[in-house]
């Protein structure tokens, strides 16, 4: 799908504004409304839009705990990419899974009400889920920046605009 300059200013647009109306967002990005509409739905039907959601504030929900997790696996143990992917699939706490390069396998973000919990996690999931041989816990300490807007300005060079 190759995007113009006006894909651009909805997707930065929505990223910011996620509710607003499809006639502000047409006004702000210069187009009629049916068009703009027309070029949400285009976007969204490519997969570039993923989903709309509401980001809530951890500490305003008593999550006091932010913690980065690497996880190395033992490779003897049979299946342990599928197992392991399976079971992180339930707990809440891990709201971020990654597998990544380095001397890990995994690097897991996790939050929770406080450091009893977090402790209860690791030793009573992820210590005893077969085939984790090291886990390796990062605490945030303060969070500098944490977003999940993308600037356009990273993937506008990569349309050719």
């Amino acid at each position: 799908m190759q995007l113009d300059q006006t894909d651009f200013k909805i997707l930065q647009t929505l990223q910011t504004e996620g509710r607003i109306s499809n006639q502000e967002l047409a006004d702000k990005v210069h187009l009629s409304p049916s068009s703009c509409l027309r070029r949400v739905r285009m976007l969204e039907d490519a997969g570039v839009i993923q989903q709309y959601c509401a980001v809530l504030n951890p500490e305003q929900l008593g999550l006091e705990v932010d913690a980065f997790v690497q996880v190395t696996m033992r490779r003897d143990v049979e299946k342990w990419h599928e197992n392991f992917s399976r079971a992180l699939q339930a707990w809440p706490e891990v709201v971020g899974s990654y597998i990544i390069t380095g001397d890990a396998n995994y690097l897991l973000r996790v939050r929770a009400r406080n450091l009893k919990h977090y402790s209860h996690f690791v030793l009573e999931r992820l210590y005893k889920t077969e085939g984790v041989l090291d886990i390796r816990s990062n605490i945030v300490l303060q969070t500098l920046k944490d977003t999940h807007q993308i600037d356009v300005s990273l993937f506008q060079g990569v349309q050719g605009n």
